[in-house]
């Protein structure tokens, strides 16, 4: 923590997660190692990208992909594609148009304050249905007609915001879209794990798929991936990279740029606010690596050996332990707003994750912990129940 405490930056246990409010969690000696010895030499940052590509094609199923500076920049990045395709002249024009506004079609109740990015590259969000299932006035949410209805001339792509809850299902808003014509960009940041859904969005037809790179990847915190169609992250990449030469001096990697499909050299695209350096796509290359091949049970039993031994620390009563996808424990608390507001004014600082806040509940999320951060959690955390209890 010597860097830190030089720059008068306090160190804080990570309780929440990795969320990059607070820095999110660790990168594997691997992933430190790779980092390092790629910032030692210079190479061409297409020819860097169309490696990745190969790597990402291989891991998700896609027919191309590329690393990018995370999952908001691989929105941003996959909308300017959808709209711009293989014109350089639209390109250039992005975030503005000389003809009627691009639209984006997507489900109402899958709107969230992410798909700024999306609105980014200067489309207007074309919302559908209404989502009766969460206000309470009955069970429905959009259904596929909807967004079939709500098409228009206008119209460059659908966007699908992936959650265990999502409606319509991926497959059916697939067949729409590709019914007329249209690509369904899938964001599916946070939809790791399981390592499975590396491929799953995909394998159903999604044209466009977003991850994000510092979350259970665990590569670098300003990384994420965007994988699908070779045609549109070619164009994404095309809006991304520096392109400020000649056209004849121009020669990119042909598995991910196809010279001969273009008319000319685009200008430096919207994605150029999206640069990545090479350190951050060999670090999160190196991680993908690493957790495509962790099975999802051993992966598991990692961040539940944390938590078992927080566990051991703590009064007998007055937690739980939950068993999900990503096991965390939940502390019911009469005042669990303050307690969380005095964990994290609290030396070191301690940040849950606070979901369920409104619940009553302090959550525990494993997966930014290590055992060292445990003996002053489970202090912190004893002096809150004890405090509830009186």
């Amino acid at each position: 923590m010597a860097i830190y405490s030089d720059l008068g930056v306090p160190a804080i246990i990570n309780a929440k997660g990795p969320s990059t409010r607070v820095s999110g969690g660790f990168l594997a000696p691997e992933v430190i190692t790779a980092m390092t010895e790629a910032a030692t030499h210079c190479v061409d940052m297409a020819e860097l990208q169309a490696a990745a590509s190969r790597v990402i094609a291989r891991i998700t199923g896609a027919e191309a992909g590329i690393v990018t500076t995370g999952a908001a920049a691989g929105l941003l990045l996959g909308t300017a594609a959808c709209v711009a395709g293989l014109n350089p002249a639209r390109m250039a024009q992005l975030p503005d148009f000389t003809g009627p506004q691009p639209e984006v079609i997507v489900v109402r109740s899958q709107r969230n304050a992410y798909d700024h990015a999306v609105r980014a590259a200067g489309v207007r969000l074309v919302e559908v249905g209404l989502p009766d299932r969460y206000a309470g006035a009955g069970v429905r949410d959009a259904e596929p007609w909807e967004l079939a209805a709500a098409i228009t001339p206008a119209t460059v792509a659908i966007l699908y915001v992936d959650s265990a809850h999502s409606l319509p299902s991926l497959a059916e808003v697939v067949a729409v879209g590709h019914e007329h014509s249209l690509p369904v960009l899938v964001d599916a940041a946070a939809q790791l794990p399981p390592v499975g859904n590396l491929q799953a969005f995909i394998a159903v037809g999604a044209d466009l798929v977003v991850f994000s790179g510092g979350k259970a990847i665990s590569g670098p915190q300003g990384s994420g991936i965007l994988c699908g169609r070779r045609d549109l992250i070619m164009s994404a990449i095309l809006q991304n990279l520096d392109l400020d030469l000649d056209w004849e001096q121009w020669n990119p990697p042909s598995g991910l740029i196809d010279k001969h499909r273009l008319p000319g050299l685009p200008a430096h695209g919207i994605g150029r606010t999206c640069k990545v350096g090479k350190e951050t796509i060999v670090g999160l290359l190196v991680a993908l690596e690493r957790f495509a091949a962790e099975a999802d049970d051993s992966r598991r039993r990692r961040w539940l050996a944390i938590l078992d031994e927080l566990c051991a620390l703590l009064p007998e009563a007055g937690f739980s332990l939950r068993l999900e996808t990503v096991p965390r424990l939940a502390l019911a608390l009469p005042q669990a707003r303050q307690a969380c507001f005095r964990l994290q004014n609290s030396s070191p600082a301690i940040h849950v994750d606070p979901s369920e806040l409104h619940l009553g509940n302090l959550l525990i999320n494993p997966t930014c912990l290590s055992s060292a951060d445990l003996p002053a959690l489970a202090s912190a955390l004893r002096g809150i129940m004890i405090n509830s209890a009186a």
